[in-house]
């Protein structure tokens, strides 16, 4: 009973300040403090509530539960936990419309649809580094490609010359493209230390149950690898660089959450 009531608190949460945002983009309204801080202080207090809930869900007495939703719900938290993070420093408030929503959404599946998939209790410190930066550099990648799908809508709008309160909302092309690289530049640095430590302290990275995640892996950072060199070589940008940015990600999503839905979902095994 508490659990569901701290769910449905956080996603009521969620949705309210995603529904604030997209008001605030319908007004074509760039920057606005007082609301801006009421905005921030709501996402504030579901993500408290989100971090609440998880805990009590994926924290048991045998060990850590990453089913599916547990997974899906912790990555759209920490999503949400960077987004807002990133507000205190960077005009991203535009990304919540997005990232929020989604977020409620992950927080009601983990309710409603409840599975069980217990790790090992006593993982090696090495294995659980490798974990958190596996988890940050996805956060921090998905968040880039959310900003990636806001300059594709901003790009069309003003390649066909209707710059609506949508547009004028948005930080200028250049600033949100420049944001979108500084993203995709942390996201794949942890990447890349991702695979390092994956390497280093799993026994066999290309074992029979991983290794479909570390190619997808793998395919992921090369294409991140390839558009950060094509921006610095040839200046890649606008749809080049969103093409590339959103490639990524699917490879990355397929690496971290598509085989875990094929197994425990369709085929009830564990991953």
């Amino acid at each position: 009973m508490i659990m569901s009531v701290v769910a449905f608190a956080a996603g009521i949460l969620y949705v309210a300040t995603g529904v604030l945002l997209a008001y605030r983009l319908s007004r074509g309204a760039a920057t606005i403090p007082s609301r801006g801080g009421i905005i921030i202080l709501l996402g504030t207090f579901a993500v408290a509530l989100h971090a609440l809930f998880l805990s009590l869900n994926i924290l048991t007495a045998d060990g850590l539960n990453f089913s599916f939703f547990n997974a899906v719900s912790l990555l759209s938290w920490l999503i949400a936990v960077l987004f807002l993070l990133a507000t205190l420093t960077s005009p991203v408030e535009n990304l919540g419309i997005v990232i929020l929503p989604l977020a409620a959404l992950a927080i009601l599946l983990e309710t409603v649809l409840p599975s069980q998939h217990t790790l090992i209790q006593h993982a090696a410190t090495g294995i659980g580094v490798h974990i958190l930066i596996s988890i940050l550099a996805y956060s921090l990648l998905a968040i880039a490609a959310v900003q990636a799908i806001l300059l594709a809508i901003q790009d069309r709008h003003l390649r066909n010359r209707h710059p609506g309160g949508f547009i004028r909302a948005l930080p200028p092309l250049n600033t949100m493209e420049t944001l979108l690289f500084q993203l995709i530049g942390v996201g794949f640095t942890l990447q890349s230390v991702s695979l390092v430590t994956g390497f280093v302290y799993m026994e066999s990275m290309f074992a029979q149950h991983l290794a479909h995640k570390t190619v997808l892996s793998i395919i992921a950072w090369s294409v991140f690898a390839t558009l950060l060199w094509g921006r610095w070589r040839f200046g890649w940008r606008g749809r080049v660089a969103i093409r590339w940015t959103l490639s990524g990600f699917v490879a990355l999503m397929l690496a971290y959450l598509g085989s875990k839905l094929v197994l425990e979902l369709i085929l009830h095994r564990s991953p």
